[in-house]
């Protein structure tokens, strides 16, 4: 993948976060406050703990920061998948976020 690429597919992935937030603060009553500077978004929750979502160009990596630890995706030519194999980048966030904001949460493309 080159270096156009990695950016084009990860803003793709961080638009998405950002539309899954709005759409998750209109439907439910989890009340996530998402702020985007430059290639990371920072999720903030209302008991304050937050995900950090985080591009790492060089590595053609996304990276994310949760309460449960820290992961690494990359690209797999259909989707952004765990380098140790924790599973998709969209159903783990989905996970960590519900977990920290204490309901179900669906985070998607």
């Amino acid at each position: 993948m080159t270096d156009s690429e990695f950016m084009d597919r990860a803003e793709i992935l961080l638009k998405a976060v950002e539309a899954s937030c709005d759409r998750i603060n209109d439907q439910t009553h989890a009340d996530i406050d998402n702020q985007r500077t430059g290639g990371m978004v920072t999720l903030v929750f209302s008991n304050r703990s937050q995900i950090v979502i985080n591009l790492q160009k060089p590595l053609h990596e996304i990276w994310m920061a949760a309460k449960s630890g820290g992961y690494h995706y990359k690209f797999d030519s259909a989707q952004w998948m765990d380098t140790k194999g924790q599973g998709e980048f969209f159903s783990s966030l989905s996970r960590y976020a519900s977990d920290q904001a204490g309901c179900p949460l669906v985070f998607a493309i």
